[in-house]
């Protein structure tokens, strides 16, 4: 038999309701070289009953709670293909996915990460909107800072050499949000990114769920953003980084005034115009005014 090429790993916590569709859309994948972890983050429900049920198609990993990177590094401890390829247990696959990421990575065998275009769901199945880039490729850290969100589906995407993953130190358990952009942004400054130019992964949005994390994410962010910076060129740690961090802190006083924190927007502003006055001054002025006017963002 031909050695595993592709590990995926599923971290899952009380995701009885939803680990099967993963595990189905995974199990239903063209590309059969594969071999499928998932990872019992501490679970008080069904979940690992839900896995044993499948028998041999899926190892189970069950471990104490330690959040989602410490179950991400357990799957990638666990793997036994060149490649790791991630999945939360809430989201799910296109048959085609595994099949267009090994593909694209035998044509460029320079690449230590890829992804693919994702469709954001509801509940309800309605396709909300599809997560694409504008062509990202090659070395892409200095696209990471200045738009953290630029790799299309994300955790549930994207597909990295094992030893790359090893290299980087796995995922950071310190952080409670935007781990994936932190693990994206370490790969970036070692290896190089493709994608594939289609929405071969679904990614679950439930109402509200961004809004209950969102000051959980902006710090997290914001910690991402001066931890890595080093990571850039030298020629990209200055205007670049300060016009990166910027955009993050008027993106996020836009959500800080629509969830009624007046104060802490018009604060994030003030951060931003400090760190970028010519590249950001308009945009804040124009934010500024409107949120002292009481305007709808």
């Amino acid at each position: 038999m031909s050695p595993i090429k592709v590990s995926v790993v599923i971290p899952a916590f009380n995701a009885a309701w939803c680990v099967k569709r993963a595990i189905d859309s995974v199990l239903a994948q063209a590309f059969r070289n594969f071999e499928l972890i998932v990872v019992d983050d501490g679970s008080t429900d069904g979940t690992a009953d839900t896995v044993r049920a499948y028998g041999e198609s899926v190892r189970l990993i069950s471990q104490a709670n330690g959040g989602l990177s410490a179950a991400r590094n357990s799957g990638i401890d666990a793997a036994q293909g060149e490649w790791v390829a991630f999945l939360d247990a809430d989201d799910w696959w296109k048959p085609s996915k595994l099949s267009a990421q090994t593909a694209l990575v035998e044509r460029m065998p320079e690449l230590g990460f890829c992804s693919t275009w994702a469709e954001v769901v509801s509940p309800e199945g309605e396709i909300l909107h599809l997560w694409t880039d504008d062509g990202l490729e090659g070395d892409i850290l200095p696209d990471l800072f200045g738009a953290n969100a630029t790799v299309a589906g994300s955790g549930s995407a994207v597909m990295a050499r094992r030893d790359l993953l090893v290299r980087c130190g796995g995922f950071d358990t310190s952080l409670r949000s935007v781990e994936d952009i932190d693990m994206w942004m370490r790969l970036a400054a070692i290896s190089r990114f493709a994608r594939v130019p289609a929405p071969l992964a679904c990614i679950l949005r439930a109402p509200g769920s961004m809004s209950r994390n969102r000051e959980v994410m902006r710090a997290s962010a914001l910690h991402v953003m001066n931890k890595n910076r080093s990571l850039l060129p030298r020629s990209l740690r200055g205007a670049h980084w300060r016009v990166s961090a910027a955009g993050v802190l008027t993106d996020f006083s836009k959500w800080r005034y629509r969830d009624g924190d007046r104060a802490g927007a018009l604060a994030d502003l003030l951060r931003a115009l400090r760190l970028a006055p010519l590249a950001r001054g308009r945009l804040v002025a124009s934010l500024g005014v409107a949120m002292l006017c009481g305007r709808p963002l």
